[in-house]
């Protein structure tokens, strides 16, 4: 197949403009590093655009999450309903604080778990849901909020997909008790590594910049020193003498430093633009792809508004996990970026091994997981890319056909 393009288009790649050099810049020479005001400025956008009271940046989606279940109080013997499909992280958090997941398979078209598998799943040891909005798909965590709080029990929403998406006019991060945002090169938004915990208790909140920061007091993890020689009364930020080395719970080095900060300020402050420049790729792939008889398209239900993580299709249901791999790996030999989201966790070597899982427990979604396909999604992915992208695609799936005899 003839090359139409000078270089490979790959899976993802992130928009930085020159205000987020700049910002790296300022910070460098400020000489101020760690746990600064960058970070509370960055915290503030992304709290203002959940919705809710408090932000508490840290150093990954993951361990966002972890600290979410922690200051929760859920630990051994407890189970937290969450879903297969996904990435591992969501429920790898699970396991960090001794708890057990227990999933419950997912809606074919909204790919996020079925609100009524989530209810018949509670039981005395549940102690929280964790609702993940794939793909950046709002669809049902209202219905999980519902549940939540009739079993009052807490929802912890995993919205590291889906900064700026609403559901029915509320957005993300604000559905649950907790909400957990991830800033991956992938993702809409990126501060190269770093997540944010939002939330309207302030107890938890404050829980949170404790555990961020080596389990430091919960009334001095704010602004502070960066090192233990300004650990003294008047030193910046108002920390009381001793307090920096002073540790009243297990905590863990979760902070999130002043240049990711930076390059986060920058992204907010640019988050609509880049929205809208990932929907207009999405509505190309799907102009270009929806009537192909052997895809299908994205389902966004009536009342959500996407937020654009990946562009993930799905081969139809006669395809296998097998012919799927084999287009990817065509797609890649011909230069263009493809990969499997997601892989069932349930199904990963580990969890087998651990929990006993196997094929068929949640046939949506491994029916589904066999056959995802995620193509390159990223801002400035242009419509001859996309043409070529969809050409390759094309030839790769009629290639496969042809292959079945």
């Amino acid at each position: 197949m003839a090359r139409c393009v000078d270089q490979e288009i790959p899976l993802s790649k992130p928009d930085i403009s020159e205000l987020e050099e700049r910002a790296v810049l300022q910070v460098l020479r400020s000489g101020r590093l760690a746990l600064g005001p960058v970070s509370e400025q960055f915290e503030a956008l992304v709290a203002d655009r959940a919705g809710c009271r408090y932000g508490v940046s840290c150093s990954s989606g993951t361990a966002g999450l972890h600290m979410a279940l922690q200051a929760l109080g859920i630990g051994p013997d407890d189970e937290v309903i969450t879903t297969p499909f996904s990435f591992i992280a969501s429920s790898n958090c699970i396991l960090f604080v001794g708890a057990k997941p227990v999933f419950v398979d997912i809606c074919p078209k909204t790919l996020n778990m079925d609100p009524s598998l989530v209810e018949a799943a509670i039981t005395p040891r549940t102690k929280a849901i964790l609702a993940v909005e794939t793909f950046g798909n709002p669809a049902h965590m209202d219905a999980y909020a519902q549940i939540a709080a009739k079993h009052e029990i807490p929802l912890i929403e995993d919205c590291c997909e889906a900064l700026g998406t609403q559901h029915k006019g509320c957005p993300a991060g604000h559905f649950g008790r907790i909400g957990v945002f991830g800033f991956y090169p992938n993702k809409q938004i990126t501060t190269g590594e770093g997540g944010m915990v939002v939330t309207d208790d302030e107890r938890l909140a404050e829980m949170c910049r404790s555990l961020r920061n080596q389990g430091r007091p919960m009334a001095t993890t704010g602004l502070g020193p960066q090192s233990p020689s300004h650990g003294t009364e008047g030193s910046f930020g108002g920390v009381p003498a001793g307090s920096w080395l002073r540790h009243e719970r297990l905590g863990y080095n979760y902070r999130l430093s002043e240049i990711n900060a930076a390059i986060g300020v920058a992204q907010m402050q640019r988050l609509d633009s880049i929205l809208e420049k990932r929907s207009a790729v999405a509505r190309a792939y799907i102009d270009r792809l929806c009537g192909h008889p052997h895809l299908v398209m994205p389902t966004i239900e009536e009342g959500s508004e996407m937020s654009w993580f990946v562009f993930v299709v799905r081969l139809a249901p006669t395809y296998t996990s097998e012919e799927r791999n084999r287009i990817v790996r065509g797609l890649r030999n011909h230069d263009v970026g493809a990969a499997d989201y997601f892989p069932c966790i349930h199904l990963q070597q580990f969890y087998r091994e651990r929990f006993g899982f196997h094929p068929g427990m949640f046939p949506i979604a491994e029916s589904v997981s066999q056959r995802t396909l995620a193509l390159p999604f990223y801002n400035t992915l242009t419509s001859r890319e996309i043409d070529l992208v969809a050409q390759t695609l094309e030839v790769m799936v009629e290639r496969e056909n042809l292959s079945r005899g």
